[in-house]
């Protein structure tokens, strides 16, 4: 199964919030579900799979690694730990939320890791994210560019993170865009604006067409019915190559995720 390229975030959704957005989402039609050891949510998303009546293998189920599990001998029974919760023997994509900050811990150490939890089968795939260049590079070298299914990037159209996209484009890594909507930036922009009248969507539909049709993967989080929809819908946008081209143009390059204990970026 191939990763789709709009999924449903749960970045800030806790108890039965969380559950009643997968929920919805899994009834209307996703079927690529994103969460985190950190959102403190895996039980919910677990527990809302399994109450959906989707068979397991419908859905691409990602989780990723906390920066506490990075050290030699905790990423793989941390996996195993999310699995639990999860309701699941493996999932389809496992990522690695963050670099080790300041670098205490060398980046083949974990990926080394990863790899060895997709070679016991307790995840189809692997990844990165929040990965700079240099981060990037260093995990090729430990795994191969091939291992690496995507890396898991702030992008939308305020923020195109140009090193990162091309870096992983020339290597055949697929970016998936977090915080796609810029929490909720991009439907005030008068672009985007314009281009929703044109076609009668709303401007974060413009937005996640874009990403899509720059090749991009997109987990929009949302709580409300009609915003699921909408964000499953815009997949069906199609955007005129001037209309791309008109998105691009409003990029101001400022990053609205950047944590203290975050890499220094490209």
């Amino acid at each position: 199964m191939q990763i789709p390229s709009m999924g449903l975030g749960t970045f800030r959704l806790k108890e039965q919030e969380v559950v009643a957005a997968v929920s919805t989402g899994l009834e209307l039609g996703y079927r690529h579900i994103d969460t985190a050891q950190i959102y403190d949510n895996e039980a919910e998303v677990g527990r809302a799979l399994a109450a959906s009546g989707v068979p397991r293998g419908e859905v691409f189920l990602t989780t990723k690694i906390w920066t506490e599990h990075l050290a030699p001998g905790r990423l793989i029974p941390s996996l195993e730990a999310s699995l639990a919760k999860l309701q699941t023997e493996q999932v389809d994509l496992t990522l690695i939320h963050w670099p080790s900050p300041r670098d205490e811990i060398p980046v083949a150490v974990y990926m080394e890791q990863l790899a060895e939890a997709r070679a016991r089968g307790l995840t189809r795939h692997i990844g990165v994210s929040n990965f700079t260049v240099r981060h990037l590079q260093a995990a090729i070298d430990a795994v191969g560019a091939d291992a690496i299914l995507t890396n898991q990037v702030e992008l939308h159209p305020l923020f195109r993170n140009e090193p990162i996209v091309e870096f992983c484009r020339a290597r055949g890594i697929r970016v998936t865009a977090y915080m796609p909507l810029a929490y909720g930036k991009v439907l005030e922009e008068p672009v985007l604006q314009a281009i929703g009248a044109a076609h009668g969507v709303s401007p974060a539909s413009v937005a996640l067409a874009w990403l899509l049709q720059e090749g991009h993967i997109a987990i929009p989080a949302s709580t409300r019915r009609s915003h699921l929809q909408a964000n499953l819908d815009a997949a069906g946008l199609r955007l005129s190559e001037a209309e791309l081209a008109r998105v691009r143009g409003i990029a101001t390059n400022q990053r609205l995720v950047s944590p203290d204990f975050g890499p220094a970026w490209d």
